[in-house]
């Protein structure tokens, strides 16, 4: 059976529908579950709780801090991060060992030093053969040579030099002589002491002079091979009023290479070795002739002052220059010593 459609009454116009419209009511807030409620009263005790305890924490440290200004003296007390499980037992360390006083190193005698030089006897009738007028004194000439021994101490004391070369410009001019007869000279100055070394390699003679025959070779020295204080000799006790305070280095041996020797640093070594252990005031150089070799030009900067002996008669001007000019302007010139002069021409005495 075919359903028949409804049909609606249609609303006239202008009528008024007889059920009222309802108004829409507000929307109702959501109500938070029970357990955020208790979450949120939790967290809020958890924040009033850590501000009591960071007021708690200030209030300790500022009464702290009022204790440890009131103390004499502040300790710091240290606490370990994980408690200790088991304690160990204290083991006190042994004190250290108390360190062994330092034995402060003796001080250098110089006297001591010159006491233990081997010594040789003075013949004054060979010091009179080879003209050393200083040991007997009665040659006049003799004080010619105390003159210069006073002139050239002040000349080293006034400049703080120590160490003399004595050269000649050409051969038998009397520069061994000379140096033998300054050391005894120097010997009887009491405050002074001397030391004399025969640096002539090529052709030595002081030990011809003084009569030593057990002279050693001083080219050993130079080079380190003996101590100086072994190879050095001093005057023995003698009647010739010299005094002990002369120190000489013979040397019984020819050396080929005294040129290169001198220039070696070990020639240097030695002389500083003789300086520390002597602490000689003067130190005098018997060197070879300045115009044969290159002895003397080698030997330059050992030496501080120069003493030239010309040979009366057979040493010309041009020679003195030539041995000036050698070795230079700057080399301090204590004087030209005249040797083997007529006595009426005593005054070419030069120093």
């Amino acid at each position: 059976m075919t359903e028949q459609p409804k049909f609606q009454r249609r609303k006239r116009r202008g009528a008024v529908d007889d059920v009222p419209t309802p108004t829409p009511k507000a929307p109702k807030k959501a109500t938070p579950p029970r357990k955020d409620i208790n979450a949120l009263l939790a967290e809020k005790e958890a924040l009033l709780q850590r501000k009591a305890a960071l007021k708690a924490e200030v209030a300790r440290k500022k009464a702290q801090a009022t204790q440890v200004s009131e103390r004499p003296a502040p300790t710091v007390t240290t606490t370990d991060a994980k408690p200790r499980t088991k304690s160990r037992p204290l083991v006190l360390a042994s004190p250290p060992r108390p360190k062994a006083p330092k034995t402060p190193e003796p001080k250098h005698d110089p006297e001591a030093v010159w006491s233990q030089l081997d010594r040789f006897a003075l013949n004054p009738k060979r010091l009179a053969k080879h003209n050393v007028i200083t040991a007997l004194r009665e040659d006049p000439a003799h004080t010619r040579f105390d003159i210069l021994r006073t002139r050239m101490l002040q000349a080293l004391a006034e400049n703080g030099w120590r160490r003399v070369a004595i050269t000649s410009p050409t051969k038998d001019c009397g520069k061994t002589f000379t140096a033998a007869n300054l050391a005894i000279s120097l010997s009887r100055h009491e405050t002074c002491r001397t030391v004399l070394l025969d640096l002539d390699m090529r052709s030595p003679s002081l030990h011809k002079i003084f009569g030593v025959s057990d002279c050693g070779v001083i080219g050993d020295m130079l080079r380190g091979e003996i101590s100086p204080e072994r190879h050095l000799q001093g005057f023995a006790n003698n009647t010739i009023s010299a005094g002990s305070h002369v120190a000489i280095g013979f040397n019984g041996m020819v050396e080929p290479y005294a040129a290169e020797l001198l220039q070696d640093p070990a020639t240097e070594k030695a002389l500083q070795r003789i300086e520390k252990s002597l602490e000689p005031d003067v130190m005098l150089f018997d060197l070879p002739p300045a115009l044969l070799n290159d002895d003397v030009l080698a030997m330059r900067p050992h030496f501080d002052a120069l003493l030239i002996v010309a040979g009366g008669g057979t040493t010309r001007a041009n020679d003195i220059k030539e041995t000036e000019r050698r070795l230079g302007s700057t080399v301090p010139l204590l004087g030209v010593i005249l040797n083997k002069a007529d006595q009426s021409e005593a005054g070419d005495y030069a120093y």
